[in-house]
């Protein structure tokens, strides 16, 4: 039987180690040689009372309903979940106390199945990996192998390793952190004196964007006390400002002091929100893709398995979000025209006038909003067919200012191209179709020019992930995303820092 990894916890949640983490490995460690390897002998009809979840009923109907968890191999178990923090899954109860069950209940809570990511979102097609479970596990628990068995299922890669380590470090820190929340105020300005500047100092040292020792000397000016505004600390908050996607122009502002006021626990709680969405998606990746990031709006590009491109891009507002989908990019259309939902028709659009139409180059045809190509037209001059029943696509458009926002969560749910003409035409180019482009541009006309290779999009919502330089890379969370998956997670529902669009923006 086939199961989707995201479907079982015990499974999917992965609890052992992935290589390169520093959690030690459950199968370093053999099981104590007087544990047996026999499981327990239990009726049949004993399992079947005890099981509620399809997948369960499944699983034991697959094996004739016969247990599979030996001492031995219940032992390697228990002890991978011992070491699940360095999933982020240490604030997961994935066992009751299994003393006080019966042995038939025994066997199930061992594998009882919990979360789905289908279930989280509206809109979740994003292939899921999927694993042989049955026959593996029952082959591991009958081997005494669980422990290695677990290990095989984790993500194997750099950026998960590297985050498994972040999450760690930053639980460590917040059971030592005391520090106070930095208060709100006026703007601090670069060579300002206020005395919030030494908790804002432990804030950036705490995020490691200044070092302790750089700041203890030179001393501080005569009469400053350390609340200075000096030209390091303005470094150090530039830097802050830029990695957390926020204006980095050194002025401590509120939505500095906010970002600067999540603690190490808001991380790790990040983090490991982080990690899940990652044990959410399929172990091998195309090495020609399109990754959209909506929660950091940015796009990138991967050639033969190479970062060939990456560019900024404006994605759906709260409220009108950009779904988590995948997809393909199969043809791209010079000139677009655009005919205006039904909701934008009967919202930002009601009541326009008519020298609003005119001057739009909008008409009505058949009880639709049609827009005419040209430089003014919602979707720009150039338009990325993505294969989907949901409408949602890439695009040019004309508010070009916007993609110099920091906070690029602005659209109706599409996906706005930063230099959209020049990301089409190097596309063209790597498929040999640049004439026929450049034919269908020059054309001023709508036209259809496809891909001879179409290329996989997925469209992604992460708040957090490793950079090309390596670095742990925080951003705020939109959408509001993160709550559901964090509550599932063990760590309550605290929303945290989101961003809501301020500015009215017609357009796709």
């Amino acid at each position: 039987m086939r199961l989707s990894a995201a479907s079982l916890s015990v499974f999917l949640l992965l609890t052992a180690s992935c290589s390169g983490s520093e959690v030690p490995r459950t199968n370093e460690r053999e099981a104590p040689s007087e544990l047996s390897d026999v499981p327990p002998s239990i009726a049949p009809a004993a399992l079947q009372a005890e099981v509620r979840e399809t997948q369960v009923r499944d699983f034991y109907a697959t094996s004739g309903w016969t247990p599979i968890w030996s001492p031995r191999a219940e032992q390697a178990l228990t002890a991978a979940l011992e070491k699940r923090a360095g999933h982020g899954l240490d604030r997961v109860q994935f066992l009751p106390d299994l003393s006080k069950l019966s042995a038939a209940a025994r066997e199930i809570a061992l594998t009882r199945a919990v979360a789905d990511p289908a279930k989280l979102h509206r809109i979740y097609t994003i292939p899921r990996p999927e694993v042989d479970l049955a026959p593996g596990l029952v082959t591991a628990a009958r081997a005494g192998r669980v422990d290695a068995w677990l290990d095989s299922l984790a993500p194997g890669t750099p950026e998960y390793a590297e985050l498994a380590k972040a999450y760690l470090q930053q639980q460590k820190m917040a059971s030592q952190e005391s520090t106070a929340e930095i208060s709100s105020g006026d703007l601090i300005h670069p060579g300002d004196e206020d005395p919030r500047i030494p908790q804002i100092v432990t804030a950036l040292v705490e995020n490691r964007y200044l070092a302790m020792p750089v700041l203890a000397s030179p001393a501080p000016p005569q009469g400053t006390n350390g609340t200075l505004y000096s030209s390091d600390i303005v470094t150090a908050v530039k830097a802050f400002q830029h990695d957390y996607g926020i204006s980095d122009d050194g002025v401590i502002g509120a939505d500095t002091v906010a970002i600067l006021n999540v603690r190490p626990g808001d991380r790790a709680r990040s983090i490991a929100v982080a990690m899940e969405r990652l044990r959410w998606l399929t172990r091998e990746t195309t090495a020609t893709r399109i990754d959209v990031n909506t929660a950091s709006a940015e796009l990138s590009y991967f050639r033969d398995g190479k970062l060939v491109d990456q560019r900024n891009v404006v994605v759906g507002k709260p409220g009108r979000e950009t779904p988590q989908i995948s997809t393909s990019l199969f043809r791209l259309v010079a000139n677009p025209t655009w005919t205006v939902p039904k909701s934008i028709q009967r919202g930002e659009m009601a009541g326009k006038s008519a020298a609003y139409f005119r001057r739009n180059n909008m008409r009505w045809r058949n009880g639709w909003i049609v827009q005419g190509s040209g430089p003014r037209n919602a979707l720009g001059l150039v338009k990325f067919d993505l294969q989907n029943s949901l409408a949602i696509y890439l695009h040019d458009t004309p508010a070009k200012t916007l993609f110099d926002k920091h906070q690029r969560q602005l659209s109706h749910g599409c996906v706005r191209v930063s230099d959209a003409l020049g990301f089409a035409q190097m596309l063209a180019e790597q498929q040999d179709i640049a004439d026929q482009w450049s034919r269908a541009c020059a054309s001023g006309k709508i036209a259809y020019v496809r891909l001879p290779e179409a290329i996989p999009v997925r469209l992604l919502y992460r708040t957090v992930y490793v950079s090309q330089a390596n670095q742990v890379t925080y951003r705020t969370d939109p959408y509001g995303w993160n709550v559901a998956v964090a509550d599932l997670l063990g760590f309550g529902k605290n929303a945290g820092k989101q961003f809501r669009s301020e500015v009215d923006d017609i357009g796709p």
